[in-house]
């Protein structure tokens, strides 16, 4: 633990090398790495490589209780890593209660030795971290919250690589800073590490050129603004054409919801080589600026979300052609959903919606419940290894594949029986499967980042309403020709989306909402993919010098 002055306050939080965002990991594609983390704090702690395949691999992914038990404390894991099959910015976080919150860093994957990018070398790259500040620990505050079935508090302010920039309540605190040189092209690598919010992002009098998504490449979009959910990447070219000072860059909440959200601004600042350091102006203390900036979208613009992200193609290159699958052998049907459940007898409850109920979310209306042993090891002992454990299963093998109770599911004045379980879906290896998230409009309806580890896959559609009608003419509007490659796609409120995938990775991987506080409350799931019967096509043994204990 290390005391950080943010917002005017000394808050004490765990840090990476007492750094906040934590260091960056640079990299080639076809790299392999071995990355030690030693926990030198008193929380558990284990670390996820979002966005990495981890191919053959779950030991190595990450996720607390469901690929491995923790790191506790004054205790070290070393995580094997291969740069296999994505290319550009990447990130890892912790992925154990909420330290993710200051233990993440980016990600860096370039182009194998030999290849370049699908565009004009850069001048320079910059790491743009969006993220969220707490005055206070928050693992252990948002621990106590969950006891009671309240709702975690929102965040002090948003950071850009952990600068919250000038603020009402602390107008002296600093902001990032870079330095560009005019008529120079720069790609700035954007990772959304925000806990809770989806963000835009812009930059004051400039237009931007996103060229790729989650460690692949997409077509090029010319933009004023990105919306990028947590856990997403994104890939930007800006170009110096400006006349020369120094302009604002801003991110800002996307947030259509009626729930509480952080309603601050972060600003950081482009300053043009050759022109003295001075502030933009107008000056945020003095001027109330950016607390609406012109050049990014309202917070509730949900057109102007929508509108962004629906231009995002995927990009073929020799290194990362495209494989998105035409047919499909198996669908799965799953509905997101913020609830609640009533509080269990003699227990001190009644932080959620109503006086005697605590807040949760579910898939299908499964909330999942956390094991004490983590699912990959007794899968692979169990059903691989065929060395089976004493101890009874931590998972059940029946998560349903469609939800128990068909409903309108965006219509007015639902409720949902939620229950709590520790359910796995299992899949056969080599299958061409399709998963239809379907929001519901249940207890606080709103966007839903969800994120499967183990997998890019191919968003094929997205729509407002139910994706299954009554009409039975009626058919989707699928992209099979371009449609992006990503490992994180929003849910649209309301709505729907739909991705493809070949379950070429057999493991066991992690499925959840990336808003902390959904998956907190139970909004995930675990897919299990099984061996193929090659060789080649089954996954790796545990690591000779043995996982965590739990």
């Amino acid at each position: 633990m290390k005391p950080f002055n943010k917002l005017c306050n000394a808050t004490i939080n765990k840090l990476v090398v007492d750094d906040f965002p934590g260091p960056q990991i640079n990299v080639r594609r076809g790299d392999t790495a071995s990355i030690t983390v030693r926990n030198n704090e008193g929380y558990n702690v284990t670390i996820h490589w979002h966005g990495l395949s981890q191919r053959k691999n779950s030991w190595s992914d990450g996720p607390e209780y469901i690929t491995q038990c923790p790191i506790h404390p004054k205790s070290e894991f070393t995580y094997e890593i291969k740069f296999e099959d994505e290319e550009g910015t990447l990130w890892w976080h912790a992925h154990s209660d909420w330290v993710r919150a200051t233990v993440h860093g980016a990600l860096v994957v370039k182009p194998a030795e030999g290849t370049t990018y699908p565009f004009d070398e850069p001048a320079d790259d910059f790491v743009i971290i969006l993220g969220e500040w707490y005055n206070r620990d928050m693992n252990s505050t948002v621990i106590d919250t969950l006891e009671i079935g309240g709702d975690p508090d929102k965040s002090d302010s948003y950071t850009i690589n952990g600068f919250p920039g000038p603020q009402d309540n602390c107008p002296s605190e600093s902001a990032y800073n870079i330095t560009v040189i005019h008529g120079k092209t720069y790609l700035l690598r954007i990772v959304n590490a925000a806990m809770n919010e989806e963000m835009f992002f812009g930059i004051q009098d400039h237009n931007i050129t996103v060229v790729g998504q989650d460690g692949a490449y997409i077509k090029p979009i010319d933009t004023s603004y990105i919306m990028i959910t947590p856990g997403q990447t994104m890939d930007v070219l800006l170009k110096a054409d400006r006349p020369l000072g120094s302009y604002y860059m801003v991110a800002s909440a996307f947030f259509d919801s009626l729930a509480p959200y952080d309603t601050n601004v972060t600003s950081g600042v482009v300053h043009y080589s050759g022109e003295s350091a001075v502030s933009p102006s107008p000056s945020p203390a003095t001027d109330n600026f950016p607390v609406y900036p012109s050049f990014l979208p309202r917070v509730k613009a949900r057109e102007a979300a929508d509108d962004f992200t629906k231009r995002i193609r995927f990009q073929e290159t020799p290194q990362l052609p495209m494989d998105v699958p035409q047919e499909i052998d198996e669908r799965i049907f799953i509905t997101v959903s913020v609830n609640e459940l009533p509080c269990e007898k003699n227990n001190s409850c009644g932080a959620g919606p109503n006086d005697n109920s605590r807040h949760y979310a579910s898939l299908n209306n499964i909330s999942l419940l956390t094991p004490r042993r983590d699912i990959l090891d007794a899968y692979y002992n169990n059903f691989i290894a065929n060395a089976p454990s004493p101890a009874p299963l931590p998972f059940d093998t029946d998560f349903p594949a469609f939800p128990p109770t068909t409903f309108d599911y965006t219509g007015a004045d639902l409720s949902e029986a939620n229950m709590l379980g520790t359910k796995v879906l299992m899949i056969e290896y080599g299958k061409n499967v399709e998963i239809v998230f379907q929001g519901t409009n249940i207890g606080n309806p709103e966007n839903h980042p969800m994120h499967l580890h183990g997998y890019s896959f191919y968003l094929v559609g997205t729509g407002c309403g139910n994706f299954y009608t009554d009409d039975p003419n009626y058919h989707h509007d699928y992209n099979l020709v371009d449609p992006p490659k990503v490992n994180t796609i929003g849910v649209p409120k309301g709505g729907w989306a739909a991705i493809r995938f070949k379950a070429d990775n057999p493991g066991v991987w992690f499925m959840h909402c990336h808003l902390e506080r959904h998956a907190s409350w139970g909004m995930a799931g675990v897919l299990i993919v099984k061996n193929g019967e090659q060789e080649d096509q089954k996954m790796n043994g545990p690591p000779s010098g043995g996982m965590p204990k739990c």
